[in-house]
């Protein structure tokens, strides 16, 4: 009951702020965003203060179905989601199956599918699927020009080049139709390591960066976080983690790139006060952890968080790190928006 009344305090508080931005006390603004998964979350974000769709898994749709969605198919989908959000911005991901999201009508196996056949790897070894899906979106996204197309399981920089030409294709099949085709904007995930790396040479090709902080974390630390024997020591906060994500936002600041950050991390509080100090500026996650967010965002200031981020980079232990923040949010009393969790005590 204790635990209930405290969830309802706190969620009246939040709901006070659902109208108002995501801005710290000094004036630094973020914008926060909506993962879906399916058309039934579309709802939940808008009626939370979604200010766009920083993650929709085009995946769910297919892992729904009995078998490939029909280019028709999946075009009323894609129109739903860009027009009920329109003017706010979009992003679709394309196809991400394989590891733990296997499709039930494609069958295949691998002794290691964290490291396979996934992402794009299998949208570009699978083309007439992928064409299906590109041509698909970019149908949706006619009179509209809300629309961003994401990349997954970037490691290469042809994947990102070949991607493009097969855009291209699409868009003149469609405008051999008489549909009115404008090019959307296209970014890559960041989940493999070696995309920080990549950076500066598929600059040239994108207009954004999104963070998988799941995968991302995952593939550094070499813990698959569903494994329960190592999942213990699968932690956002890991001192390689925080360092390459500081890496990745410079990089990104000097080739004029933007970052969102989607996944776990983006609602997690501890994790959010170091994204603040870093600079972050989009947040994406489940609709449900909208408002609580925006209200840690305003009840901070970013100068604070510069500076708990250069002491958090000092520390060689995630759980110094988890000690040490929790120690901030109950100076700033802010403590109750920690889920159980969230702190190393």
């Amino acid at each position: 009951r204790q635990l209930i009344r405290h969830q309802q305090l706190s969620e009246q508080r939040f709901q006070a702020t659902i109208d108002q931005p995501a801005e710290t006390r000094d004036g630094f603004r973020v914008r926060l965003m909506a993962n879906i998964g399916l058309l039934a979350d579309i709802c939940a974000g808008l009626e939370r203060g979604a200010e766009g769709v920083g993650l929709y898994r085009s995946e769910f749709p297919f892992m729904t179905h009995i078998n490939f969605p029909s280019e028709e198919q999946q075009y009323h989908d894609y129109r739903q989601l860009i027009e009920s959000y329109y003017p706010r911005p979009v992003t679709i991901r394309t196809l991400d199956i394989g590891g733990d999201k296997p499709l039930p009508y494609f069958p295949f196996q691998e002794e290691n599918p964290g490291l396979g056949w996934r992402g794009i790897r299998f949208s570009l070894d699978n083309r007439p699927i992928f064409v299906t899906q590109l041509r698909a979106i970019l149908r949706a996204s006619v009179g509209y020009d809300n629309l961003h197309i994401l990349l997954p399981m970037v490691s290469r920089v042809d994947e990102v080049t070949e991607t493009l030409k097969l855009l291209v294709t699409a868009g003149e099949q469609l405008r051999q139709q008489g549909l009115s085709i404008d090019p959307p904007k296209l970014g890559i995930m960041v989940e493999v390591p070696a995309a920080i790396t990549l950076l500066k040479f598929v600059a040239p090709y994108i207009d954004f960066v999104s963070v998988g902080s799941n995968d991302l974390s995952q593939y550094l630390l070499a813990l698959d976080r569903n494994n329960a024997r190592v999942a213990s020591r699968f932690d956002h906060l890991h001192p390689s983690v925080l360092h390459s994500l500081v890496t990745l936002m410079s990089e990104a600041r000097q080739l004029k790139l933007k970052v969102c950050l989607c996944g776990e991390r983006a609602s997690e509080p501890l994790a959010v006060v170091l994204l603040l100090g870093m600079g972050l500026e989009e947040l994406s996650m489940s609709s449900y952890n909208l408002p609580k967010i925006r209200y840690l965002i305003r009840n901070l200031a970013l100068s604070d968080a510069q500076h708990w981020l250069k002491t958090a980079l000092q520390q060689d232990d995630e759980r110094k790190i988890r000690q040490f923040l929790t120690g901030v949010l109950k100076q700033q009393q802010l403590d109750y928006l920690l889920s159980p969790g969230d702190s190393a005590e």
